[in-house]
């Protein structure tokens, strides 16, 4: 497999974690439960706001979008992340691989969607509360989540295909223990140009653009507290704003972390790197159920609700 000569990639080689295998045994309990959390927890997010009605509020619809999509990130990683700890199992068809790349960026590119869809949510209820509910109706919330899931799948639809018609050359193992698409464009030896392009404007429109875009809105949410006289009721407004604060922090912390030790610290262990980029992926989900649902009162109550009629 490894020659300059091409061909047709049957399967691809992911990566553990180097120079770490003889410690696999002690990550399987930290990864099964980093999975378990994540995926109970968003699912227990979108069970809660279904069950109760009082939570069909703009504010938990949006938060059930982003369970959602942080549901589909974990789903789409977990297959292949266990599989190397758990059988060491490291080989990924092309097809398969081209399947998880798609469904990683989609819902990434999702998530980031809905946390600006919450921050301009925010802003509304505190820049003009009485008329909240009549600026995000229910069908206009429904519009924003359909567009969201359309634009992510619309943007990453030509790159598997892109990928698949590339020769390929040389080696066939990819950094990760999943398959991404920043991965997978150093592989072929043909011209790469126009997916790394598509790529790159994928990057700059949707996670670039969005993060200027909750940074202008925290700007706006911050002038229109101020403005306001009471202390009581500052507070009050900026508490509203907490949990999604540090869903913001969560998701953009880490991907930022990720891109400065790719960028910067070459030298950097491979092990510290690839542990970096299953942080990034696997913290939100694991970090954003439990936030919300310490944080929110109504969530937590809601919570309780669920178990209490389960019971």
């Amino acid at each position: 497999m490894v020659n300059s000569s091409q061909f047709n990639p049957q399967y691809f080689l992911l990566t553990g974690l180097p120079g770490l295998e003889a410690l696999y045994p002690w990550f399987i309990f930290p990864f099964c439960s980093i999975y378990l959390v994540a995926l109970l927890g968003n699912s227990l997010v979108l069970a809660v706001i279904r069950k109760n009605t009082t939570l069909h509020q703009p504010m938990y619809l949006f938060l059930a979008m982003l369970a959602f999509a942080e549901l589909g990130v974990s789903a789409s990683t977990l297959p292949t992340v266990l599989g190397i700890f758990l059988f060491g199992a490291n080989e990924i068809c092309f097809e398969a691989c081209l399947v998880q790349m798609f469904s990683i960026h989609s819902f990434s590119i999702m998530e980031s969607g809905v946390l600006l869809a919450m921050s301009v949510d925010h802003f509304v209820a505190i820049y003009n509360p009485l008329r909240y509910t009549a600026i995000l109706t229910r069908p206009r919330i429904a519009a924003t989540g359909a567009a969201l899931g359309l634009k992510s799948v619309m943007l990453m639809f030509p790159l598997p295909f892109l990928l698949k018609r590339l020769p390929f050359c040389g080696h066939n193992v990819l950094s990760h223990s999943y398959c991404l698409h920043s991965d997978l464009i150093q592989l072929p030896c043909g011209d790469t140009r126009p997916s790394s392009i598509l790529g790159l404007c994928i990057v700059t429109s949707t996670f670039g653009l969005d993060s200027l875009l909750i940074v202008l809105s925290y700007v706006l949410i911050l002038h229109t507290v101020l403005s306001i006289i009471s202390g009581e009721g500052r507070q009050k407004a900026l508490n509203t704003c907490v949990s999604h604060v540090c869903a913001v922090l969560v998701y953009y912390v880490p991907m930022i972390s990720v891109a400065l030790v790719h960028r910067f610290t070459k030298q950097a262990a491979p092990a510290v790197r690839l542990l970096l980029a299953n942080v990034y992926l696997l913290v939100p989900p694991v970090l954003n159920p439990i936030i919300y649902n310490v944080k929110t009162k109504q969530m937590h109550q809601g919570l309780i609700q669920l178990f209490l009629l389960r019971k």
